[in-house]
């Protein structure tokens, strides 16, 4: 497992805002080289690549929609591009959706499932023994087999989970690689854009769970527990439960 992320390439899925960005400036800031990924918003990706160049780190942003093979190809390209040693060391597969209405029925699933599954076999073709694979879920997904949650949020919890299971069946593979498969998962999390979409659906979801849950983590908060879990010694397949997961697994 890497040491540390020096001379190490980064490639963070949805990292234009929110978690993804603050993750991609905590690798940066780490020494890792950091392709920036979004899906439409450029100038919100400019940002966070501005930001980690004026803190003397190195990053690239790249526009590439993960649903679409040539968007996944897009971003392993530029990580062996921005790479120093041609090399991919860590894929962090953070971008997910489905609360959107204007995309589809089956939106959720294409993302959260079939693009995180393209996404690992795209970039674990290319990277080396010691490198590791991120994959950053929600408590509400991650335990909807034995745990409900709310009714807006079930479709997307559910494609959520379809997708963790999709990728821990490559984990036999993966090690035979040499390569590493960490799950980070993260209670709803203070203002981010699903939490703001769940209040709207269901008023006062988001404090009804942070009531329970005694603390939510903020969007920094939870983007350095998934900086972590980059270099962080544990067995693959492990899954981090950030801040614990009360009420999930009593």
């Amino acid at each position: 497992m890497m040491a540390d992320l020096k001379d190490k390439t980064a490639i963070v899925t949805g990292s234009s805002r929110g978690i993804g960005a603050d993750v991609a400036k905590f690798l940066a800031a780490q020494g890792a080289a950091v392709v920036v990924n979004y899906r439409q918003k450029a100038p919100r990706a400019n940002k966070v690549v501005a930001e980690i160049e004026a803190a003397g780190g190195q990053a690239v942003a790249v526009g590439a929609d993960l649903t679409a093979p040539e968007g996944v190809q897009a971003l392993v390209d530029a990580a062996l591009s921005l790479s120093g040693s041609g090399s991919l060391d860590l894929l962090v597969l953070n971008a997910s959706g489905g609360m959107e209405t204007s995309m589809g029925e089956d939106y959720a699933l294409k993302l959260n499932r079939d693009a995180q599954v393209a996404m690992l076999q795209a970039a674990t073709a290319v990277m080396q023994p010691g490198s590791r694979v991120v994959f950053v879920t929600s408590h509400q997904a991650h335990f909807i087999n034995q745990v409900s949650t709310m009714d807006a949020y079930e479709p997307v919890a559910r494609s959520k989970r379809a997708g963790e299971d999709a990728l821990r069946e490559f984990i036999p593979e993966l090690e035979a690689k040499g390569i590493s498969f960490v799950v980070v998962s993260g209670d709803m999390i203070e203002g981010t854009i699903t939490a703001t979409l769940l209040d709207r659906a269901q008023p006062g979801a988001i404090e009804a769970r942070r009531t329970e849950a005694g603390k939510l983590y903020s969007v920094s908060e939870f983007a350095a527990e998934v900086a972590k879990a980059a270099t962080a010694e544990v067995p693959t397949g492990h899954t981090e439960y950030v801040g614990g997961a009360v009420g999930f697994l009593e």
